[in-house]
């Protein structure tokens, strides 16, 4: 058995969740108590730009028994935020103290539930950051909060337009109403580049046909390897989905059209990013197919997404 000395973390294996989780990771990591990560295989080049740490992926593929093996050694502890492949991993392999979440999924998973206590509804960031708090690690530093350095500068009046969203057909914007502001930014003279991703339905494409050669199309996937693709835009206007929040890390600034989601607990971390939606009695659903027409998506009208663009853009 390998000597492996400090504590072991599972990162979350949603888009989102990993961003939300990178500043308690960061604040883990200056106190010297980690030794290594467990990620998914295609976060894997995302994690290389937090941190150092050994990696230990897993696929789809990847059976259990495969990931035990990897992670074999004397590890001091484990931590994991949520049930999942690397949790149930971490109680195969006999790591001695396991802690997490008290999550009734992770019950027998754990030998040190930590309780996060509830209250109103929060940025999901909050539930890592309390995490730490329970651990006695300081959470509070600026740094930890910062975008990740991709050495990369924005390119002058450039604009990433996301129509697609992973979370399903009701995070998506009509594509008409895409169309029209695509016009209106060229008029203002942005250079747009229109990102189409694997899955959905694949908005982005036919939104950049529409436009034909006025614009350019990126096809953003695998997810953490366009990183510096989305860093070189100074702005990227995205429906609710993985990818605003990874353009986040980045360091771009983003405004997402939110509709089903609760924006409250779940917007891009950082303050320069803009939130745009329309009111609805019926939202936050969270649904990924609306039972009903649609309104919080068909209600919002483009003049309120051009009025939210950041003043310095």
């Amino acid at each position: 058995m390998s000597q492996r000395k400090g504590m072991l973390v599972a990162m979350p294996e949603r888009w989102d969740e990993a961003c939300f989780s990178v500043s308690a990771l960061r604040a883990l990591i200056r106190t010297g108590m980690l030794g290594g990560l467990v990620c998914r295989e295609e976060q894997s080049a995302f994690w290389k730009t937090v941190c150092n740490l050994p990696q230990f992926c897993f696929s789809e593929k990847t059976k259990l028994a495969s990931l035990i093996g990897q992670i074999q050694g004397d590890w001091d502890a484990s931590l994991a935020w949520a049930p999942g492949f690397a949790a149930k991993a971490f109680a195969k392999a006999g790591i001695k103290r396991r802690l997490g979440t008290s999550d009734p999924a992770m019950k027998k998973l754990l030998t040190h539930p930590m309780a996060v206590k509830e209250g109103p509804t929060e940025h999901a960031v909050r539930l890592y950051l309390k995490t730490c708090e329970l651990m006695g690690v300081q959470v509070d530093r600026p740094e930890f909060f910062v975008a990740a350095s991709m050495g990369i500068p924005a390119r002058p009046k450039s604009v990433l337009l996301c129509p697609g969203s992973d979370f399903g057909p009701s995070h998506e914007w009509p594509l008409d109403r895409w169309h029209e502001l695509a016009e209106s930014l060229l008029e203002m003279g942005k250079n747009i580049t229109v990102a189409g991703s694997a899955g959905g339905r694949g908005l982005g494409k036919i939104l950049a046909g529409r436009l034909g050669t006025t614009a350019e199309f990126l096809h953003v996937a695998p997810l953490a390897t366009a990183l510096p693709l989305l860093a070189a835009h100074q702005l990227v206007i995205s429906a609710d989905g993985s990818l605003p929040h990874l353009a986040a890390h980045a360091g771009s600034t983003c405004v997402t059209l939110f509709g089903p989601n609760d924006a409250v607990w779940k917007r891009p971390l950082g303050k320069r990013h803009v939130i745009v939606k329309r009111h609805v009695e019926c939202a936050p659903c969270l649904s990924e197919k609306c039972l009903m027409d649609n309104r919080c998506q068909n209600e919002l009208e483009v003049n309120r997404v051009i009025a939210a663009l950041p003043e310095c853009f």
